[in-house]
C-alpha cells in the first residue's frame, strides 16, 4: 500500500503547495489588499496580526523534535518518518493559504507605480521568484517542495537527503531562500499598510529564522559547516573569495 499513500500525500502536498504560492504571489502583487472587507475593523487587525505571526512562529516550530513529531503523526505511524519533508511542505503551503486566503484588508492603498515604473517593480518581483527558484533547487528542490519524502515512500526506500548546499547561490551567502523571499516582499508594486505590516514582521523572520536552521546544520555537519561559514556570509551575498573545498556529508534520513 506504500505506493497509491505516497501518491496522495504527494498530490495533495504539491496542489497545497501551488496553491499557497499563487495566493501570497497574488497577495503580495495586490498591496495584500485581497480578502474579507468585511472583518475591518478591530477584530480584521486581530486576525491580520495573528495571521502575519502564525507563519514564522509554526514554521520554525515545526522545525523543532517536538513539531516534527507532531507532523509525523499526520501519517500513519510506519511512514511518519519517511514523509517528513513532505508534510512539512504541507504545512508551509497551508499556512500560506491561511495568510492569504483569510486577510481583511484595510481598503487603504498608499502608492500604486504605473506606466514604466510599474513594469520596473514588476521585471524586480518576477526576478525575486527566479532566484526563489534558483535557491530551493540549489538546496534540493525536492525537498523544498516536499517531493523527497513521498517519492521515497513510492520506492519503499529511506528518504535520501543532500549533503550541506555550498554551490549555485549558496556560494554567495549562506541564506539565499530567505534572501530571495525578502526581496519578494520588498518588490511588489502596491504599497498599503497591509502590506507593510506584513513586509516588515516576515523580512524580520528572513533576518532571525535562519540562526535556528544554522544550529541545526552546526550540530549535523560540524567543521564542515564551520568552514563554510567563515568564507561566505550570512546574509548579504558576496562574491565567494575562491572555491570552499567542501565536500558532500548526507543529511540524516
Amino acid at each position: 500500500m506504500h505506493k497509491p499513500l505516497g501518491l496522495v500525500y504527494g498530490l495533495t502536498t504539491h496542489a497545497l503547495f501551488a496553491a499557497g504560492v499563487g495566493a501570497m504571489a497574488r497577495g503580495l502583487y495586490l498591496g495584500m489588499q485581497v480578502g474579507d472587507p468585511g472583518r475591518a475593523g478591530p477584530a480584521g487587525l486581530l486576525l491580520d496580526a495573528a495571521l502575519v505571526l502564525q507563519f514564522p512562529l509554526l514554521h520554525s516550530w515545526l522545525l523543532t523534535p517536538r513539531g516534527r513529531s507532531l507532523l509525523a503523526r499526520l501519517a500513519p505511524r510506519a511512514h511518519g518518518r519517511t514523509l517528513g519533508s513532505t508534510l512539512f511542505a504541507a504545512a508551509a503551503a497551508v499556512q500560506l493559504l491561511l495568510t492569504f486566503g483569510l486577510w481583511s484588508p484595510s481598503g487603504v492603498v498608499w502608492w500604486r507605480p504605473e506606466g514604466a515604473l510599474l513594469h520596473a517593480f514588476e521585471l524586480a518581483y518576477g526576478i525575486g521568484w527566479l532566484l526563489l527558484l534558483k535557491a530551493m533547487a540549489d538546496a534540493g528542490l525536492g525537498l523544498q517542495t516536499g517531493s523527497l519524502g513521498w517519492t521515497a515512500l513510492w520506492r519503499g526506500e529511506s528518504p535520501r537527503y543532500g549533503g550541506l548546499p555550498t554551490g549555485g547561490l549558496f556560494r554567495f551567502c549562506r541564506q539565499p531562500i530567505y534572501l530571495a523571499f525578502a526581496l519578494i516582499l520588498w518588490s511588489a508594486p502596491v504599497w498599503s499598510p497591509d502590506r507593510l505590516a506584513l513586509t516588515l514582521v516576515w523580512s524580520l523572520y528572513c533576518v532571525l529564522g535562519p540562526l535556528h536552521k544554522e544550529r541545526r546544520y552546526l550540530a549535523l555537519f560540524g567543521a564542515e559547516f564551520e568552514r563554510y561559514r567563515a568564507r561566505v556570509p550570512y546574509f548579504l551575498p558576496l562574491w565567494p573569495r575562491g572555491r570552499t573545498g567542501l565536500g558532500r556529508k548526507a543529511l540524516p534520513g
